[in-house]
């Protein structure tokens, strides 16, 4: 997954609640919840981003749709494949 935050930005504290016995397990087999978080966070960001860019351009999207059903697709008449 391409990051899309800045890679030299600086890092700030941030609190955060978690599951205790979570916690535990993983500070034994030494995962960093810092970078596992941050991870997450990205993930979820890009997933939360695309799903308003969809509920945004729905209409456009459906009338695109639309669209190529009735037309076709431009220039269908000319590919070669």
């Amino acid at each position: 997954m391409r990051r899309r935050s800045d890679r030299i930005a600086l890092k700030k504290a941030t609190n955060l609640s978690t599951n205790s016995d979570l916690s535990k397990e993983a500070r034994r087999l030494n995962v960093n919840l810092s970078a596992m978080s941050e991870k997450a966070l990205e993930k979820k960001l890009a997933e939360s981003k695309a799903e308003l860019w969809q509920r945004e351009n729905s209409n456009a999207i459906k009338a695109y749709n639309h669209a190529v059903a009735e037309y076709g697709c431009f220039a269908e008449e000319y590919r070669t494949f």
